[in-house]
C-alpha cells in the first residue's frame, strides 16, 4: 500500500508512468519518436516484496523490438530484481531501466523499423495527392467581378468587413 502511494506521488503528471490496476503498472523508456524506446510492465503477485514481480514485454508499444532484445532486457532486470529481493523495487527497475537504456537496445537495428515505417507513410498518400493538384477552383466572370469589388489593390478584404454593427 505504502509503495503504491509513493509510485502514485513520485510519478504524478508523467506521461511515460501508467497504472493499469493498483498491482500493475507500465513505464515508457524513452520518448514517444525514440525508435530505442521500450515499455516495461510489473506486475505484483500476492506475496511481492518478498517474491519477484512479473516483469513483461509484451505491449503493442514493443512490437518492433526483436524478442532476442527484449529477452536480453528483462534478463538484466531480473539480476536487479534478484539484488531487492524483499524491498519495494518497483520504482528502482523503473529508474534501473531509465539510466541504461543505451546498454539495453545497443543490439537493437535501427534502419530496420525507420525503413519500414517510411514507406508506408510515404506510399499511401502520393496517389490522392496528385489527384488532389490536378483539380482547381474555376470561379465565374461573375464571381471574379465581386471578389474583385470587396477587395483592395492587394487582394485582401478591408479593414472591418466582417464586423458587427453594434450601435444602432
Amino acid at each position: 500500500q505504502m509503495e503504491l502511494e509513493a509510485l502514485r506521488s513520485i510519478y504524478e503528471g508523467d506521461r511515460c508512468f501508467r497504472e493499469l490496476s493498483p498491482v500493475s503498472f507500465q513505464y515508457r523508456i524513452g520518448e514517444n519518436g525514440d525508435p530505442k524506446a521500450f515499455l516495461i510492465e510489473v506486475s505484483w503477485p500476492e506475496t511481492y516484496p518478498q517474491t519477484a514481480p512479473v516483469l513483461s514485454m509484451d505491449a503493442f508499444f514493443n512490437n518492433t523490438i526483436s524478442s532476442t532484445v527484449k529477452q536480453s532486457i528483462l534478463d538484466k532486470l531480473m539480476v536487479e530484481v534478484e539484488a531487492n529481493l524483499g524491498t519495494a523495487m518497483t520504482y528502482t527497475l523503473f529508474e534501473y531501466a531509465k539510466d541504461h537504456k543505451e546498454l539495453f537496445m545497443e543490439n537493437q537495428p535501427v534502419n530496420t523499423v525507420t525503413s519500414a515505417s517510411n514507406s508506408i507513410a510515404i506510399g499511401t498518400p502520393d496517389v490522392p495527392a496528385s489527384k488532389k493538384k490536378d483539380k482547381k477552383e474555376q470561379l465565374s466572370k461573375t464571381q471574379k467581378r465581386k471578389l474583385a469589388d470587396k477587395t483592395d489593390h492587394k487582394g485582401e478584404l478591408p479593414r472591418g468587413w466582417n464586423w458587427v454593427d453594434v450601435i444602432k
